[in-house]
């Protein structure tokens, strides 16, 4: 027996959670701490996210243990607080390909486990997709037990009030447990923490009215209507007599909480003696984000996804210290943000949930009093932005790409219509990596580009990003979106002076007399490289080859001029773009073309027309042919 195996001498023998449940609940706190070591240990090695999953290794054991999966339903909220899960559901012995190519999925997803029950990569979907599998349960006669768990900070989410809206009107015996951190990513915000922070409940009458209602049940005294009247009497005296009330209640929703989600054997206790009840009822918890590891419980911030770290000493591991290192655009962003904030006092920060990821929190900390985190709820950011340009503010509202996609409706409606001076600024464009299909910033061209009074642009590099981010600032321009990718750019040397851009303007990077291409964005410094390579190949071969290169810099409005130049000269056409090629770049291309009667062949290259496993940015550029190697061979064969 290895030392690792003596160290996990529990965790061992469980492969699924029927195994689990062959255990004493007295073994439970030695197997919730093995649990946790193995977590961290992987993850010191094999990057992801941390303090989430340690945040609720007592609450994962002690759902598997009561509850009968995968027959009873479990869904998770937000999907990176499930590491624990996967471990305990047949996946141990792969933990440590996770989020890694051709690996473990970085979030639940039911194609992976049958325990699995829901997509989960974002947030304050679990209440509403409960409720759906606990009414196909009960229209189909199965008797089952359905559990959302929403927490860090997803109960912030318009979703999760419209599931619990829903919740209250429509028969079902779901439970939802509401796992209190007091975190999403960064601090947790807004009222509904506070409540939180405040809720407290008599153990002594919850007991004695759980015995009453069985009591009542059992005479037959209590039906379906007077059992709604009596949960709001008892509802009542309870506020009454703690003096507090809470939403839930007053939604018809039974509370129970808070409790401490790292008892484990109190919750089975807690869950033994509510699963069975009839009617919605929520469990309140408390937990801590990166409990059990002392630099996590620290930071929860930092160590949500730490990258490499040394298991023993907490050290977080970085690349080449002593080597230089272009910025990232999100702290290029950032910085850009506080510079040009303290030159216009009409500009204010609003951002999701995400200070820290998009770097907003540089100019939260320098101007407090200028920046609005507003918790997972994009639309709202959306339209709480629309408001303020409204009555004269300039917002510039961060949000992640694929997160944006929840605001579709909001940009329409709350900002594009009135044409309101505000900035979009989309994070996480393009292909991300390992957090995959739920995380790629795959389509905002796509979907925006239909929009009328949008101006979209993405930056080649980060002295394009400042000077985008400075024009878009400039009075009356509408309503801009900035698209960016993930991580570091190109440029070491980033700073550069403020420069307006000529809206809807493209450029020529390279000249050349055989082919064009034309890419948006970062991924312009692939092509650059790929037309290098095709270039210095046909040389090689004896042949010569001279391929332009143009930045278009604009999605929309498009670059007329340019289109109209490249349609005349060259017959032949590459477009490149990190997003999809349906309705993006390419598909703007095609239509100009059509609709003036030029006939160049154009080749579009893009994300294709499916979903995108998760892997490194380069894996995965490399597997759909957008990177260097793949763009270069496009040109040799257009050739």
């Amino acid at each position: 027996m290895t030392d690792e195996t003596k160290e996990l001498a529990l965790l061992s023998k469980i492969e699924y959670p029927s195994d689990l449940r062959q255990l004493r609940v007295s073994q439970l706190p030695q197997l919730c701490d093995e649990l946790r070591q193995d977590i961290i240990r992987e993850l010191s090695k094999n990057p992801g996210h941390l303090a989430s999953s340690l945040g609720v290794v007592e609450l994962t054991v002690a759902l598997h243990y009561v509850f009968n999966t995968p027959d009873d339903r479990i869904v998770w909220d937000v999907g990176h607080q499930a590491y624990a899960h996967k471990i305990l559901t047949g996946r141990k012995d792969r933990f440590s390909t996770n989020r890694k190519f051709h690996g473990l999925k970085p979030f639940p997803f039911p194609t992976e486990s049958e325990y699995d029950t829901f997509c989960c990569g974002h947030a304050s979907n679990s209440i509403s997709a409960a409720l759906g599998m606990a009414v196909a349960a009960r229209r189909q006669g199965i008797d089952r037990k359905v559990v959302a768990v929403i927490g860090d900070g997803a109960m912030s989410g318009g979703l999760a009030f419209e599931g619990l809206n829903n919740v209250s009107s429509t028969p079902n015996d779901m439970l939802i447990i509401l796992n209190d951190n007091n975190m999403s990513i960064d601090q947790s915000v807004g009222g509904m923490r506070q409540s939180l922070l405040e809720l407290t409940t008599n153990s002594t009458y919850n007991r004695l009215r759980y015995k009453a209602s069985l009591k009542l049940y059992e005479w037959g005294i209590l039906n379906d209507r007077r059992k709604k009247g009596l949960l709001r009497f008892n509802n009542s005296m309870k506020a009454l007599l703690t003096n507090q009330q809470n939403i839930f209640e007053g939604l018809d929703i039974r509370y129970f909480g808070p409790a401490d989600g790292h008892r484990v054997a109190e919750l089975v206790h807690i869950l033994r003696v509510i699963k069975d009840m009839k009617g919605p009822k929520i469990l309140h918890i408390h937990t801590k984000k990166g409990k059990g590891y002392q630099p996590a419980e620290q930071n929860a911030t930092v160590w949500h996804a730490p990258g490499l770290f040394d298991y023993e000493s907490g050290e977080r591991i970085k690349s080449d210290p002593g080597t230089p290192h272009p910025p990232k655009f999100q702290d290029v962003f950032g910085k850009t943000l506080l510079e040009l904030a303290q030159q216009n006092d009409k500009i204010v920060g609003v951002t999701p949930a995400m200070p820290t990821g998009c770097s907003m929190n540089i100019m939260m900390q320098a101007m407090p009093d200028r920046t609005f985190d507003v918790g997972i709820a994009e639309g709202h950011a959306v339209t709480f932005s629309g408001g303020m340009a409204k009555d004269g503010l300039l917002p510039f509202c961060n949000i992640y790409s694929s997160f944006m996609q929840r605001a579709y409706d909001n940009i329409i409606h709350d900002a594009a219509i009135m044409r309101l001076n505000m900035v979009l600024c989309l994070d996480r464009a393009g292909i991300v990596g390992e957090d995959g299909p739920t995380h790629h910033g795959a389509f905002d061209m796509a979907f925006l580009r239909p929009i009328p009074n949008l101006t979209i642009a993405s930056p080649l590099d980060e002295h394009e990003l400042r000077k985008l981010m400075y024009t878009a600032q400039l009075p009356d321009k509408g309503t801009f979106v900035i698209r960016y990718p993930r991580g570091s750019g190109s440029l070491i040397d980033w700073h550069c002076d403020f420069e307006e851009l000529p809206i809807g303007r493209g450029r020529c990077l390279k000249e050349g007399t055989d082919l064009a291409v034309l890419s948006i964005g970062p991924i312009g410094t692939e092509v650059a490289q790929a037309i290098t390579m095709a270039e210095m190949e046909a040389a090689n071969s004896g042949r010569k080859l001279s391929v332009a290169h143009y930045d278009m810099r604009f999605l929309k409005p498009i670059d007329t001029d340019l289109l109209d130049e490249v349609g005349h000269i060259f017959n032949r056409i590459i477009t490149v773009e990190d997003g999809v090629v349906e309705g993006g770049l390419g598909s703007a291309v095609l239509e100009y073309m059509s609709d003036h009667n030029l006939a160049p062949h154009v080749h579009r290259i893009g994300i294709p027309d499916r979903f995108i496993e998760h892997g490194t940015v380069p894996e995965l550029r490399h597997l759909i042919g957008m990177d260097a190697a793949a763009i270069s061979k496009a040109i040799q064969e257009m050739k």
